[in-house]
């Protein structure tokens, strides 16, 4: 029942994307140019046996990619609420689960396309990396975009209106973005922000990518990482399925 539902709620959101294809095309425009433009920038500069500049650039747009545009995700729900969309919805049989899975596993599969993009013109740019190190970022940005996307979708349940909204979201992302190391390895700042970027779960998330984009998957890096992520997604999808269910009850 379960995965029907859910292959339903994710069969009606995709064909959605699929009709807008420049908007799934745009959504990596913003890391290419970060690639294009700040990845030579890194070319010389000392990154402590953390790889080529783009083994540690690379890793670090593939979560920017999840953290900004699953983190947004929310804004189409609160169209949606107006229109009287998740309302009717709610009053079927269908899983209170599977109302957020199929939206959640559509974004997933829209980032993990614009994920697969994003490495590809890396490549060609010079990105050298082990296609398992690659694949593990892929699993890292599924994660990613998951956890934000139900956090994201439970907020605008709340919240109703994008003049709330908006200034929630960006002022959450940015001392994510900012702290979590994604252009540059923390290490590399003063010891007093390297502290305090470890209290931002992301940053575990970043440091597990790099390390299986130089080839090293047996580190505490990933231990971390990996345990974050799964903790992070379990926690974010029993929050967004409890707000599915009591959202105007």
């Amino acid at each position: 029942m379960l995965l029907h539902d859910t292959g339903l709620i994710y069969g009606r959101y995709l064909r959605q994307s699929l009709r807008s294809r420049f908007a799934l095309l745009f959504g990596v425009l913003m890391p290419l140019l970060y690639l294009l433009f700040f990845g030579p920038l890194l070319t010389d500069l000392p990154l402590g046996g953390r790889g080529s500049s783009w083994q540690v650039l690379v890793p670090g747009l593939l979560l920017q990619l999840g953290l900004f545009g699953a983190s947004f995700a929310g804004f189409s729900i609160i169209i949606e609420n107006g229109q009287g969309v998740v309302e009717r919805m709610r009053v079927t049989p269908v899983s209170r689960l599977a109302l957020l899975l199929g939206r959640v596993l559509r974004d997933a599969t829209v980032f993990g396309f614009q994920a697969v993009l994003l490495v590809l013109a890396a490549l060609v740019m010079g990105l050298r990396a082990p296609l398992p190190g690659v694949l593990i970022g892929f699993a890292f940005v599924a994660l990613l975009t998951v956890s934000l996307a139900s956090l994201s979708y439970a907020l605008a349940m709340k919240v109703r209106t994008p003049q709330e909204f908006g200034p929630t979201i960006n002022a959450l992302t940015m001392p994510s973005m900012l702290l979590s190391g994604l252009m540059l390895p923390m290490t590399l700042g003063p010891a007093w922000l390297d502290v305090l970027s470890h209290l931002m779960p992301f940053r575990y998330l970043v440091d597990a990518v790099r390390d299986a984009y130089v080839g090293s998957y047996a580190t505490a890096h990933m231990l971390h990482g990996t345990l974050v992520a799964v903790a992070f997604t379990a926690l974010a999808v029993t929050v967004g399925t409890r707000v599915f269910r009591t959202a105007g009850a």
